[in-house]
C-alpha cells in the first residue's frame, strides 16, 4: 500500500464530523503532538538506552567480586533476558491493553514502582541467579510495560510524519546507549556497584515519571462500566497475513545480526585495546543509532520501507565483514561502531510504517502487527547472543588467517555479516510481498 493511500485509509478511520473532533489535538501538527514525542524519547532513553548499556554492566561483573568467578555466559544471559522478555511480552501487552484500554496508564505508573524495586534489588545481589531474576526478568518485564504505551498511542499523534516522529523515539535508545556508558562507568569506578543501582533507580523514577505525563491519548478513553462487554482480541487471521510474515521474519533475521554486536562489542574492543577505548566504542556505537533512526524513519516517510531495509541491510553486512573483521585496533573499531550502529541500529525505524502497512485494511490494528513483529525481535535476542557466544567459546582465542577475526571473533562476525546480508534478501522478498498483498 502507497504510503497516499494508507493516510487516506487513516483519514476515513476518523469522524469528520461533530464537535468531539474539535476537541481533539492536533495530527502530526502542534505542541501537545510533539510533547509527547519528546517525552516518548525520554521513556525510551530510559528503558532502552539502559538495556543496551548492559555491557559495561557485562565487563565490571565479569573482573570483579562476587561474579567475576561465574560463567560469562550466564553473566551475559542477564542482558539477553532482558531484552528477550521485553520483546517478547508486547504482544501480550498490546492484546491486553486492547481489551483493558482505561487501565494501561495505571499500569505504567504500576510498572515503574516495580522497575524501581528491581534494580534496587539488584544492588544487594550476590549470586547471578540473583541478577537474572532481578536485573533481568524483573526490568524487562517492568520496562515492556513501561513503554509499549509509547507505540501503541504513536498512531493517534502521527500518521504522516510518523516515521520521522518514530525515528525520534526510538533515537532515545541511541542518545541514553551514548551517554549511559560514560555514567555508568563513572559511578561504578567511584561508588561501586551497588550505590550505582540504587542511583541509577532514582534516576529512572523521577526522570521517565516526569516524562509519563506527556505519554498521554489523543482520543478519549473509552470507560467500561461492570459487566458491559469489552473489545475482543484481533482475529489470528492478521499474523497469517503473507506481508506480516516476511516483514516479521526479516526483523528476526536483522536481530541475529545487530544483537551479538551489541554485546560483545565492548568486549572485543577490550581485547585488543584499552577499557577507556571500549567504552567509547559502545557510545559511538549506540549514538550513531540516534542518527539512524531519525534518517531511515524520515526516509520511510518519503520511499517504500523495503528499500531502506535494503540499504540498512547490505551496509550493515559490508561493514561487519570488511571492518569488524579485519579489526585488530581503534582504526577500524571506530568507523564500524559509527556505520554498523546507524544503519543496524536504525533498522527499527521502519517498524511504525509497516505495522500500519501490515495491518491493511484495519489500520487500528498497527499496534497488534507492531507487537507481532517485536515478538520475532525477542526471540532473535535471545538466539542471537547465544549463537554468537557459542562461536565464540569454539574459536577461543584463534585468528581465522590474514589478521581476520582476532581474538577468537572470526565466526562471530562472519555470523553477523551473514545474517545482515539474508536481511537483504528478506527485505526484497518484503518488497515483492508488498506489490502482491491487496490492501
Amino acid at each position: 500500500m502507497r504510503s497516499g493511500s494508507r493516510v487516506s485509509v487513516l483519514r476515513r478511520s476518523e469522524p469528520q464530523e461533530g464537535t468531539a473532533i474539535q476537541e481533539l489535538a492536533s495530527l502530526d501538527h502542534g505542541i501537545r503532538a510533539w510533547t509527547f514525542c519528546a517525552c516518548g524519547f525520554v521513556v525510551e532513553m530510559m528503558v532502552w538506552g539502559f538495556l543496551f548499556s548492559y555491557g559495561i554492566f557485562q565487563e565490571y561483573y565479569t573482573s570483579h567480586p562476587p561474579f567475576n568467578n561465574s560463567s560469562q555466559v550466564a553473566i551475559a544471559a542477564v542482558g539477553t533476558v532482558g531484552l528477550g522478555i521485553q520483546y517478547g511480552e508486547v504482544l501480550f501487552l498490546s492484546v491486553l491493553f486492547r481489551r483493558y484500554p482505561d487501565y494501561m496508564h495505571p499500569a505504567m505508573w504500576c510498572a515503574l514502582v516495580l522497575y524501581f524495586v528491581c534494580l534496587v534489588g539488584s544492588s544487594f545481589a550476590t549470586k547471578v541467579w540473583q541478577l537474572i531474576l532481578l536485573q533481568g526478568v524483573g526490568l524487562g518485564f517492568s520496562g515492556g510495560i513501561m513503554y509499549l504505551p509509547v507505540m501503541i498511542l504513536l498512531p493517534q499523534w502521527f500518521s504522516e510524519r510518523r516515521g520521522l516522529a518514530g525515528g525520534i523515539i526510538f533515537a532515545g535508545t541511541g542518545v541514553g546507549g551514548f551517554i549511559f556508558p560514560f555514567m555508568l562507568n563513572s559511578l561504578l569506578e567511584n561508588l561501586g556497584l551497588r550505590w550505582t543501582l540504587r542511583i541509577w533507580a532514582v534516576m529512572t523514577c523521577v526522570s521517565t515519571g516526569i516524562a509519563f505525563f506527556g505519554v498521554r491519548p489523543r482520543l478519549p478513553v473509552t470507560k467500561y462500566r461492570d459487566g458491559q462487554r469489552r473489545p475482543l482480541a484481533p482475529r489470528i487471521s492478521i499474523f497469517k497475513n503473507p506481508l506480516f510474515l516476511s516483514f516479521s521474519l526479516t526483523c528476526l533475521v536483522q536481530g541475529l545480526s545487530y544483537f551479538p554486536v551489541s554485546l560483545y562489542i565492548a568486549s572485543f574492543t577490550q581485547t585488543v585495546a584499552t577499557p577507556l577505548t571500549a567504552t567509547v566504542v559502545l557510545s559511538l556505537f549506540n549514538s550513531a543509532g540516534v542518527f539512524g533512526q531519525v534518517i531511515l524513519g524520515h526516509l520511510t516517510d518519503r520511499f517504500a520501507y523495503p528499500w531502506v531495509m535494503l540499504f540498512s541491510s547490505v551496509g550493515s553486512a559490508l561493514a561487519a565483514f570488511f571492518l569488524w573483521g579485519f579489526a585488530s585496533g581503534p582504526a577500524l573499531i571506530y568507523p564500524f561502531a559509527i556505520i554498523f550502529g546507524a544503519l543496524s541500529g536504525g533498522f527499527s525505524s521502519v517498524w511504525p510504517n509497516a505495522a500500519v502497512d501490515c495491518a491493511g485494511r484495519a489500520p487500528e490494528n498497527a499496534d497488534i502487527t507492531y507487537a507481532g513483529t517485536a515478538l520475532f525481535k525477542g526471540v532473535s535476542a535471545v538466539i542471537g547472543p547465544i549463537v554468537s557466544g557459542l562461536l565464540l567459546e569454539a574459536g577461543k582465542s584463534t585468528t581465522l588467517g590474514h589478521g581476520y577475526g582476532r581474538a577468537g571473533y572470526g565466526a562471530v562476525e562472519i555470523f553477523v555479516g551473514s545474517c545482515a546480508l539474508v536481511t537483504g534478501l528478506g527485505s526484497i522478498i518484503v518488497a515483492a510481498t508488498r506489490q502482491r498483498v491487496p490492501m
